[in-house]
């Protein structure tokens, strides 16, 4: 394009400014805004005319200004209508086309960040949202303050901390989170992962000041909507990018602040953390971090510690109730202490990440710096992990019927009242035993004094009781089986406790556990 073409389009865009700010027909408004939209595309097709245009004369910084100044007070003073969303977001398109990766364009539009933030926080508000009509005004703008400011350090930098900084009641990214509609959520999601990529310290702001704590809870509730949505839906794009923020935030090393950040005082969990720990877990299992190995595992061994002792707490005041003292709803007990199936669903995920960073650490070569935390890290009652574990396997052996082909399997001498609720409504109590027998053998594993901790504590006959199927358990045999050769391996000592168990000789032979080593 020449340069009589180039300034043509700086004349044009400061003619129509000029008939927008004038706001006289509602005919010749819709006109000039269909015509800057032309010129949007034009300028979305060729970088090098966005360079241009940015540096031409007349200049066009000054009008942009004005008319966003105008657009912002017509918004804001409740004069919106149709005609102005239309013109919001034709004016819109052509600042997000203007910016798109020219430096210098960015840093002369970024002063009209104030007034796209009361735009956005007007039409992000819940009695706008329920006009469809306002929906397309919000992808816009966010997505002009994505392209204003990305590849932009110093612009990224600044957007970041004044959100951040703002009231909660103006938080716009939390607005615009909440909103119904998966395409608006999905423009944030771009730019918020932008803004954080390979930045410490905006993941910093985003996991510790009050606004960047509530994007993430906002987001954590968005992310459990969007899980089932189809891939390649906006839905379905939303959550992957939702997932890659929370990964970053991970392997930044800031699981353990946001964790932490979104306790409740006087709560064992709370669903936001459970949330959390399932992304987490989730992460572990592809391509973990090493900088989380150290930061997470005492965050991880302090939450074991906590949960299971309080599943401890709850299940003995199950199994040693008397009958005559349970509560039933239609026959069915209720539930003693609501919280637990929370407990235990939080457990599962803390005990599989657990193993996640053992096996990953293994693989990584830092075995021995991680491995020993896990074993001998020592909770208030003086106990390590495995002794915990062992202690809440013996409850479940007793509260948690065994299921087979749907029918739970009762052993001679249990009361039906301990475990009817479990068998009503296993939420939360899905493959407890499984991660925790297979906790047990990832750590015996090659170490004599957790082998020995686990025979002194009676551990061995309960990972005996669970070498059987179990339909809520998957591969709990298997595990089980596992973490008793773990555990027989070169410790002549347990062989002997368990050879002593007559009534399981026959089946330990056919499983050729190792023996007279």
């Amino acid at each position: 394009m020449s340069a009589t073409e180039e300034n043509s389009i700086n004349i044009r865009f400061c003619g129509l400014c000029e008939g927008l700010m004038r706001w006289e027909k509602e005919e010749t408004i819709s006109q000039l805004s269909r015509v800057l939209e032309g010129v949007a595309i034009d300028l979305a097709r060729d970088e090098r005319l966005r360079t241009a245009v940015g540096v031409g004369q007349p200049t066009i910084w000054p009008n942009l200004r004005s008319l966003w100044l105008m657009l912002a007070e017509k918004v804001t003073t409740h004069q919106s209508d149709e005609l102005t969303r239309a013109v919001v977001i034709s004016t819109s398109r052509f600042t997000r086309n203007l910016v798109a990766g020219v430096a210098k364009n960015q840093e002369n539009a970024f002063e009209n960040e104030p007034e796209l933030r009361q735009i956005l926080y007007t039409y992000s508000s819940w009695a706008a949202s329920q006009d469809p009509g306002s929906l397309p005004v919000v992808r816009m703008v966010v997505q002009t303050l994505s392209n204003m400011v990305t590849t932009n350090e110093r612009l990224m930098s600044c957007l970041w901390q004044t959100h951040m900084d703002l009231p909660e009641e103006q938080a716009v990214f939390v607005r615009v989170l909440s909103l119904p509609d998966p395409r608006a959520i999905l423009s944030l999601l771009v730019l918020l992962v932008n803004c954080i990529y390979d930045s410490s310290s905006r993941q910093a702001l985003l996991v510790k000041t009050r606004v960047g704590v509530r994007i993430c809870i906002t987001l954590l509730d968005r992310m459990t909507d969007l899980h089932d949505a189809e891939e390649s839906s906006d839905a379905g794009k939303a959550f992957d990018y939702g997932y890659h923020l929370f990964s970053h935030l991970f392997g930044g090393g800031f699981a353990p602040d946001l964790f932490g950040n979104l306790k409740v005082d006087g709560e064992i969990i709370v669903p936001h953390q459970t949330i959390l720990l399932k992304l987490l877990d989730s992460y572990l299992r592809s391509s973990p971090s090493e900088t989380l190995f150290s930061g997470m595992t005492q965050t991880l061994i302090t939450c074991f510690f906590k949960l299971s002792q309080y599943a401890v707490g709850a299940i003995s005041d199950v199994v040693n109730s008397d009958p005559a003292d349970v509560t039933r709803e239609n026959g069915i007990q209720t539930a003693p202490n609501p919280m637990l199936p929370k407990a235990c669903e939080a457990l599962v995920l803390v005990t599989q990440c657990i193993a996640s960073i053992m096996l990953a650490s293994e693989a990584t070569h830092l075995q021995g710096e991680v491995w020993p935390l896990f074993r001998e890290s020592v909770s208030s009652h003086g106990r390590v992990i495995a002794e915990h574990t062992v202690e809440l396997l013996q409850l479940l052996d007793i509260f948690l019927p065994k299921v087979n082909f749907g029918r739970p399997i009762v052993r001679p001498g249990q009361g039906e009242h301990q475990y009817s609720i479990a068998v009503a409504d296993p939420t939360g109590f899905l493959y407890l035993k499984r991660d925790l027998v297979h906790l047990i053998g990832i750590l015996c594993h090659e170490d004599r004094a957790t082998q020995d901790r686990i025979r002194q504590c009676d551990g061995i006959p309960v990972i005996m009781n669970m070498c059987v199927i179990d339909e809520r358990n998957p591969y709990l045999r298997e595990h089980a089986i596992l973490a008793l050769r773990n555990l027989l391996e070169g410790n002549r000592d347990n062989q002997v406790v368990v050879h002593s168990i007559q009534s399981s000789k026959t089946s330990l032979d056919e499983l050729e556990l190792p023996c007279g080593r």
